[in-house]
């Protein structure tokens, strides 16, 4: 008798649906978890796209001019003895008339100089040349203990300056210029004091616009003649 009804139970009946096999909670389950599963991908794919991003930033970075300026070791005291680290200080330029700076600090000198490469991304700002490659007029920077000049210069001068400061020009594309530094020696305030003479540099067509002139006007202010002051101000671009 047991063998027949544990034949019973075992074997299908005609006609009556197989409710436990087709009705399961977890094959549905797998099936959500399916789902779920192509979201993810959806995130993946935002993923990649946002790499081909980063891509395109890198490229960007890649046309840029990185100077390395300084590098100093720190020290910091701690309980057990002391801490060693590396802090670079870092010009960046697309030598069009864009440069920055950035500083930063790390264990190690090449993530110091990244983190510092990237600051000065970031702090990047915009001189106007003239004929792209000198200044407009001359300029004074002062930061600190550090003073600066800097004055433009006709073609075939060359970039006269030492240490920090013929960083900065190199990256910002001037090709003539002639600078004085004065004070300290002091790279991080020489850079400042060098950014801040750089960014009172106006040029004719941004001062014509403020005022409400022509270029040729006030280039014909300056003594200049009228044919003169028209083939400048043709000439002038930034």
């Amino acid at each position: 008798m047991a063998d027949e009804n544990t034949n019973e139970v075992v074997a299908p009946v005609e006609g009556v649906e197989a409710a436990p096999t087709e009705g399961r909670g977890p094959g549905r389950g797998r099936g959500n978890r399916g789902g779920g599963d192509r979201n993810r991908g959806d995130r993946g794919g935002r993923g990649r796209r946002d790499d081909r991003r980063g891509n395109r930033d890198e490229e960007q970075g890649e046309e840029l001019i990185e100077k390395l300026v300084h590098i100093n070791r720190v020290s910091k005291t701690v309980k057990g003895g002391k801490r060693f680290g590396f802090a670079a200080l870092v010009v960046v330029g697309d030598g069009k008339g864009r440069a920055g700076f950035g500083h930063g600090k790390a264990r190690e000198v090449p993530e110091a100089i990244s983190k510092a490469t990237a600051a000065a991304k970031k702090a990047m700002v915009r001189v106007p040349l003239k004929e792209g490659r000198t200044l407009h007029h001359d300029g004074l920077g002062h930061f600190g203990a550090g003073k600066v000049t800097v004055r433009s210069a006709p073609a075939g001068t060359g970039i006269i300056a030492g240490g920090p400061m013929r960083a900065v020009f190199e990256s910002l594309g001037v090709a003539d210029v002639v600078t004085k530094s004065n004070g300290t020696s002091n790279p991080y305030n020489m850079i400042r004091a060098t950014f801040a003479a750089l960014g009172e540099q106006t040029s004719p067509k941004s001062v014509a616009q403020r005022r409400g002139k022509k270029v040729a006007d006030l280039l014909r202010r300056g003594g200049a003649s009228d044919e003169v002051a028209q083939a400048d101000a043709e000439a002038i671009a930034e």
